[in-house]
């Protein structure tokens, strides 16, 4: 169990390169489209919770798809992910050049206890072995008051069937073992995980494709994602998930 927990692909983000912003016929289409629905909720949460200009860090940012929009919206904004040629990306398509990208590790936080107002971590804690691991370092960084940003994949057949074999059979180049069903994290789960490091959930919605839109079934006929398709934020926490979590002490 704990050999097929570690057998997961995260090397496919080095060769992404301009694919970041670009490609249609890659799962990375998938996560642009997330984005246009969770950016403008998470933005929407910490001016809601904490203020206008915040100091955020953005664990395993990628290609800057939420880090750049933190930036934009007057946040000062750190991201961090294991992938140099990842943050070589976002850095280039930083509008404001005032992100500050560092190669690290998210288990080992090169940061100061209680450094930042808001921590996220989008679409990563499924692509690491000992998310709570991580959860303890988020927490670390973390000041007293401040929020913790998730957005992960629920464990059930539902979520094994769209987010795993969907993607696959959608787009036939898709990187292998790109997601690992054991690694996907029930909302309770998490809840529990974050209680244990100082984090208390305060919010939890779903998020999911807009199954039924002319987009999603012209992308199916088309085997690729168009640029149209849409995510949803909803009540069901059956498949992808996200919320907020207040550090308490």
């Amino acid at each position: 169990m704990e050999k097929s927990r570690s057998v997961i692909n995260n090397d496919f983000y080095d060769d992404l390169h301009d694919k970041w912003y670009t490609e249609e016929a890659h799962p990375i289409a998938l996560l642009r489209a997330e984005n246009q629905t969770r950016n403008p909720w998470l933005l929407t949460q910490i001016e809601k919770y904490l203020g206008k200009t915040q100091s955020v860090l953005d664990v395993g940012c990628g290609g800057g798809l939420l880090s750049n929009a933190l930036a934009k919206a007057g946040h000062r904004v750190t991201g961090l992910d294991q992938s140099a040629s990842s943050l070589r990306i976002a850095t280039q398509n930083d509008a404001t050049k005032s992100v500050t990208y560092v190669v690290g590790d998210a288990c080992a936080l090169p940061f100061k206890e209680g450094e930042f107002d808001a921590v996220c971590a989008m679409d990563f804690l499924e692509h690491i072995p000992y998310p709570k691991n991580a959860l303890v370092e988020m927490s670390r960084v973390l000041k007293r008051g401040g929020l913790f940003f998730f957005h992960t994949f629920n464990r059930n057949l539902l979520s094994w069937l769209f987010v795993i074999k969907g993607v696959d059979w959608l787009i036939p180049n898709a990187p292998k073992h790109m997601h690992r069903y054991k690694l996907f994290i029930k909302p309770e789960e998490l809840t529990a995980w974050c209680r244990d490091v100082g984090l208390h959930v305060q919010e939890q919605c779903g998020l999911s494709l807009s199954f039924f839109s002319k987009a999603v079934w012209k992308s199916i006929l088309q085997r690729r994602v168009r640029s149209d398709v849409q995510f949803v934020l909803t009540r069901s926490l059956a498949m992808g998930y996200l919320g907020f979590a207040k550090k308490i002490a």
